[in-house]
């Protein structure tokens, strides 16, 4: 199975401030604010969606093609890529902008000053998928994950034109795109991916009901947080999948990222619905127990013994039986 994952890649530039903001504010002087910080934590993680998807398919022994557009500043992301199993041949490389990146300062309040630069991102429409098709011998499956609007059209539309099989992931840009663009990255989805909120705006923004949106996709899978994750299909019963229990609770940035990429991984070594969600499930469980998107690992013997733990003995052999 020729898997191509398309969306944002970025990094996270988080630093924290040993003290409050608001002490630097005078409140008279708010219309000429200059403010400097001298912070004493900088933490870099790598990240952006496309990105995190690929690397959970490399922790499951799955190779994929990232297809995203960075900057010139991007050799030392895309080694470590390649060694986790990444195939990052097309990537697309700006002559002009840098890879995207978000930055954040947190105060010991909670309270952050934070922007988002996209860059290099902004490039990504000029990506065509069937030269990846060419490379690779054929795709089959897409995943249009979150990206520069115009290129998720884009590459939407491609993929109902050459008849590639496509994942809808719109993800956060639901909330700055147009119904109409919406319904474009939708119709014809073999999977439908959306969290609750997701699930809900998507509705708002189309003006579809429920079932206009099964009639238009293959199955809807809806991520539930704690809960786990239900698909709907228009056909056949919902199924519901509990997420194992966490040793410990760390940053859950990235866990919606690693429940696609334990879901597509189940798909490629042929397992069903229910199996694919369970591995998706256990491999967001593994990453919300590490600070990062990906810092997480997958060590074989204790990830199929979680799995038997949560979902019995035989779905730990089936999956085992697959990752080797």
């Amino acid at each position: 199975m020729r898997i191509a994952v398309t969306g944002s890649i970025a990094t996270d530039h988080l630093m924290s401030y040993p003290g409050r903001f608001t002490d630097q504010l005078v409140a008279d002087r708010l219309h000429q604010v200059s403010l400097s910080f001298l912070v004493d934590e900088l933490d870099v993680r790598r990240g952006g969606i496309a990105a995190n998807i690929t690397f959970g398919l490399g922790q499951l022994g799955v190779g994929s093609a990232l297809v995203g557009a960075v900057g010139q500043d991007f050799d030392e992301y895309r080694g470590w890529l390649e060694r986790h199993g990444v195939d990052t041949a097309s990537v697309y490389i700006s002559d002009t902008k840098h890879t995207a990146r978000f930055i954040c300062t947190t105060d010991t309040d909670h309270n952050q000053i934070a922007s988002f630069y996209a860059g290099a991102m902004a490039e990504a429409r000029e990506i065509e998928l069937k030269p990846v098709a060419d490379r690779l011998g054929g795709l089959d499956v897409v995943v249009i994950s979150p990206n520069d609007p115009a290129a998720m059209v884009r590459h939407t539309e491609e993929c109902r034109d050459r008849g590639y099989r496509f994942v809808a992931d719109p993800g956060q840009q639901l909330a700055r795109m147009e119904g109409e663009e919406i319904r474009r990255l939708v119709e014809g989805a073999e999977y439908l991916f959306t969290n609750e909120y997701e699930h809900g705006l998507l509705l708002q923004s189309t003006g579809w009901t429920h079932a206009d949106v099964l009639d238009r996709v293959g199955l809807w899978v809806t991520s539930l947080g704690p809960k786990g994750v239900q698909v709907e299909s228009k056909s056949e019963p919902t199924v519901e999948v509990a997420p194992p229990k966490e040793k410990q609770k760390g940053d859950p940035t990235g866990v919606g990222d690693a429940l696609r990429s334990g879901f597509l991984a189940g798909l490629y070594h042929d397992l069903d619905l229910e199996r694919s969600l369970q591995l998706g499930c256990t491999l967001a469980t593994v990453s919300l127990e590490t600070d990062g998107p990906q810092e997480y690992q997958v060590e074989r013997d204790s990830f199929v013994a979680r799995i038997a733990e949560a979902y019995g003995d035989a779905a730990a052999a089936e999956v085992q039986s697959k990752l080797g």
